[in-house]
């Protein structure tokens, strides 16, 4: 696996998620990316107020984005994140924005990726993920944006 470092696995997982809809994914590459017990989660506040929770395996992740991602285009790009690391723990709070269609196009939501990685034998992977998306929120708070205190 040729990423090294939590922020350079953080970028090269936007990397790799995002592009056209006839353009597919190297989801072995993604999936390289994650230690092989990773989880990933979702917590999401609905336009009503109510809450959704998923989790998904990295496998069931990429073939459900897999096959959405088919459908249209979409890029995912970190606009702001911090990190903090420990021996060989780390955790990156990484602010994103998405698009659906082309490169340029206006995003669609905003939110937050809390990734954390474990390095062993000198290789950084993610052991967990876990997003939010700004819908139904108050919005993403200043200190998670560029900029913020």
């Amino acid at each position: 696996m040729a990423a090294s470092g939590p922020r350079i696995v953080v970028s090269r997982l936007y990397e790799l998620i995002s592009g056209p809809a006839d353009e597919e994914r190297d989801w072995d590459e993604v999936k390289g990316l994650f230690h092989p017990e990773a989880v990933l989660r979702s917590e999401l506040t609905l336009p009503d107020g109510s809450h959704q929770s998923g989790r998904w395996t990295v496998g069931a992740f990429c073939d459900a984005a897999a096959d959405e991602y088919r459908k249209n285009g979409f890029w995912e790009s970190e606009i702001a994140a911090r990190s903090e690391r420990f021996g060989s723990i780390a955790h990156v709070w990484s602010t994103y924005e998405s698009r659906v269609g082309t490169a340029d196009s206006a995003p669609v939501g905003r939110g937050i990726n809390s990734v954390q990685l474990l390095e062993q034998e000198g290789t950084w992977r993610i052991t967990s993920l876990v997003f939010q998306i700004e819908r139904g929120t108050e919005g993403i708070p200043d200190c998670y944006l560029v900029g913020g205190e």
